[in-house]
């Protein structure tokens, strides 16, 4: 692959391609190349993007893997957080398709299938129809409160929306310019109202550092009936959030098998972070006739979204990025899956 900027790549407008960014520490620029890595192992075709700082692109240019993109672009430092990133999508649409991912994700099998579906939206993003009491809101007993005093209601009839998806912007697609300004412009316009809201600041003592774009898009989306995509679709689900007790997967994610049950709220309990917890009310849900029918799929892709999850992603990203800067040579992922194949 050869690294080109947008300004030589107007014939970019009628292709699909993936979109990455990168800002802040070295771990993050690893996160996507390993990304990035997996992603090569099941298409050569399509072609990638990352916008990244100053820094991180001089990292690339340094160990020659400025050719693992296409299309290589400066991020203006008023977009390096989550919202300035995905609230500005519009202005970072290299292709006439274009896949924005989060660089904690790895592809677990050819995503031609995926496209397909993509295709047949002109902007979406992964979720739920409709989004549960906890989006965006407290995640234990304290979401009572919002029940009691009807807080979603009120913020939907405020606002004149009929409904509110659950959206996950780890993948977000975007084939028109103009659906996607909009949806920016808008849910941009709901961050600044926030304190309108039920929805709560994710700035909080417990570490995040930055706020939630989702229920911005959310509020977006229903404004402009603009219909996410499944979350949940068995073997064809765009992205599962990886649970260690939910996957089995060998080292190198080369052979991926999710635990996948029928019932949404099975697969919702996923998000429980104690596996005694989690196990307790999936034991006791399976009293209930069809609550335990499952089967074992391949996602389009993992996503390492939950922090006391990241650890066998961290231990890939590590693996990948020595992998690829130990020989010089080794100039494409094509290349480095190839001579990987142990």
């Amino acid at each position: 692959m050869r690294s080109i900027s947008l300004s030589d790549s107007a014939q970019n407008r009628s292709t699909e391609g993936y979109v990455y960014n990168s800002y802040g520490k070295i771990d993050y620029l690893k996160h996507v190349l390993a990304s990035v890595y997996s992603l090569r192992r099941h298409d050569q075709k399509r072609q990638i993007a990352l916008f990244c700082d100053q820094h991180h692109e001089s990292i690339l240019r340094e160990h020659n893997l400025l050719s693992w993109f296409d299309v290589v672009e400066p991020l203006g430092p008023a977009h390096r957080s989550i919202i300035g990133f995905k609230h500005n999508v519009e202005k970072y649409m290299p292709f006439g398709a274009n896949l924005f991912l989060d660089s904690d994700i790895i592809w677990c099998k050819n995503p031609d299938e995926l496209w397909k579906s993509f295709s047949t939206y002109s902007f979406t993003i992964t979720g739920h129809l409709k989004s549960d009491i906890f989006f965006g809101s407290h995640k234990d007993f304290r979401v009572l409160s919002d029940v009691l005093l009807n807080r979603r209601r009120k913020t939907l009839k405020r606002f004149g929306l009929t409904y509110l998806s659950r959206v996950q912007s780890g993948m977000i697609y975007a084939g028109n310019f103009d659906t996607a300004k909009s949806v920016c412009e808008l849910a941009n316009m709901y961050m600044q109202s926030k304190d309108d809201t039920h929805f709560r600041s994710r700035i909080l003592p417990d570490g995040s550092t930055e706020e939630s774009d989702e229920w911005g898009f959310a509020m977006a989306m229903s404004r402009l009936s603009l219909p996410v995509i499944p979350w949940y679709q068995g073997s064809r689900s765009p992205q599962l959030d990886f649970i260690r007790s939910y996957v089995r997967f060998d080292p190198e994610f080369r052979d991926v098998h999710y635990l996948y049950y029928n019932s949404q709220l099975m697969n919702d309990l996923r998000g429980i972070k104690s596996d005694k917890i989690r196990n307790f009310i999936s034991r006791s849900m399976h009293l209930f006739p069809g609550m335990n029918d499952h089967t074992w799929v391949t996602p389009f892709s993992l996503h390492f979204g939950w922090k006391h999850e990241k650890v066998p992603f961290e231990s890939f990203a590590q693996k990948v990025w020595r992998r690829i800067t130990a020989n010089t040579n080794i100039s494409t992922a094509k290349s480095a899956n190839e001579s990987s194949s142990e």
